[in-house]
């Protein structure tokens, strides 16, 4: 790092980096509220395109979450209705928005001035324990796997439910979980170890041939949860090449708020489930955008942490990973409660701004905004055992 980019320079600075976003849960809007991404009014929500412009994000990684509750069973209807609106949002609008499969595609999305449409699923589950369905969702665009959710599989510990007694355990990966690694590095796909438990992510690290992402997850030595990731889980991540990208969500960043936030979980548990039952009564499950209302409404209870939380939390990744194995993964659109002064997507440049003011310089900044994803991008992609697919 250098000393700090003078204040008339950042916002110029801003608006030259390429700036790409490793996670937003921006799909289950598409699915279920009919939101567009082009012409619908932010809302409650974090990103839109005029967010993403007034932000100088180029590029987003949507998320493709089946939910593991509600979609039980249908956990690859789930996740082509997901997928399907990702989609959609690209047919209805090719102007502005451009399907991106390959780091080069991205570059060039960029040049001619649309927004690179990017995918990862969220939850191996969504595999649902088939090799075939792995590939057919790389074939639909899908181009990383968080290989859990906060729930284990068949296949994967999560770091979210290991006191879960009724939860399945594998000490890490199975045999078949090893498969699927295998068959991602063949594919060119991206391993996400974001939710993973401790041993998960450790036999990751020794089945893997390419670099890994954390697509949303901070650094568990400033904020204790299991969701985060340890000094020496960063230096191994930078060992193997690959990006922690720094989680926006107030839980992950702030040992403060974890701790508020978790007072009032027993509280929100029943809320949730009182929902449900109301729900199950009409034969039906919880719309996401309703179960997100209410967290919303127990987390505006618990005063928001300062910004510099978030910055810190960029800080201390560099530190102990190195400048080349950070990125953002904000999260957006998937969790209650931000920092103090990111209330979406078009707050972005005030991270450019807080971490020049920390001495990064332009080239610091170009890697953590999003050089560095593009390599890793490029490095899985190499490992690949035959060319991508043309788009569908």
């Amino acid at each position: 790092m250098t000393e700090a980019t003078p204040p008339d320079d950042v916002k110029q600075l801003a608006a030259s980096l390429l700036v790409i976003d490793g996670h937003a849960d921006t799909p289950q809007r598409f699915a279920d509220e009919a939101f567009d991404l082009v012409d619908s009014p932010l809302g409650p929500g974090h990103l839109n395109l005029a967010s993403a412009r007034a932000g100088n994000l180029a590029a987003e990684f949507f998320a493709i979450w089946p939910e593991p509750d509600a979609w039980r069973g249908r956990f690859a209807h789930r996740t082509l209705a997901l997928i399907d609106g990702v989609l959609e949002q690209v047919r209805r609008h090719p102007d502005r928005l451009a399907l991106c499969t390959s780091p080069a595609e991205i570059a060039a999305t960029r040049d001619a001035g649309r927004f690179a449409v990017l995918m990862g699923i969220e939850g191996g589950h969504a595999i649902e324990n088939s090799l075939a369905l792995l590939r057919v969702y790389y074939r639909l665009g899908v181009r990383y796997m968080t290989l859990t959710w906060a729930n284990s599989n068949d296949w994967a510990d999560s770091s979210g439910d290991l006191d879960d007694p009724a939860a399945p355990h594998h000490n890490g990966l199975t045999d078949f979980g090893r498969e699927v690694v295998a068959e991602m590095n063949r594919l060119g796909m991206m391993i996400d170890v974001s939710h993973a438990s401790d041993k998960t992510f450790a036999d990751v690290l020794e089945t893997t041939r390419a670099p890994v992402i954390a697509s949303h997850s901070c650094a568990r030595a400033l904020c204790n949860s299991a969701r985060n990731l340890t000094d020496d889980q960063l230096r191994q991540l930078a060992a193997n090449g690959g990006v922690c990208m720094v989680n926006f969500y107030s839980a992950f960043v702030d040992e403060s708020y974890r701790r508020a936030w978790a007072a009032l979980r027993p509280e929100l548990a029943r809320a949730t489930e009182a929902l449900k039952a109301k729900y199950a009564e009409r034969g039906a499950t919880v719309p996401y955008h309703i179960s997100a209302w209410v967290d919303r409404t127990f987390a505006s209870r618990v005063p928001r942490p300062p910004f510099n939380s978030l910055i810190d939390q960029f800080d201390h990744v560099v530190r102990v990973a190195g400048i080349d194995h950070v990125g953002v993964g904000s999260d957006f659109d998937g969790m209650p409660a931000l920092p103090e002064g990111i209330d979406s997507a078009a707050d972005l440049p005030k991270i450019t701004a807080a971490l020049a003011g920390r001495g990064y310089s332009a080239r610091d900044l170009g890697k953590v905004l999003g050089g560095n994803l593009m390599r890793v991008f490029g490095a899985a992609q190499a490992e690949a055992g035959y060319p991508p697919p043309p788009h569908i």
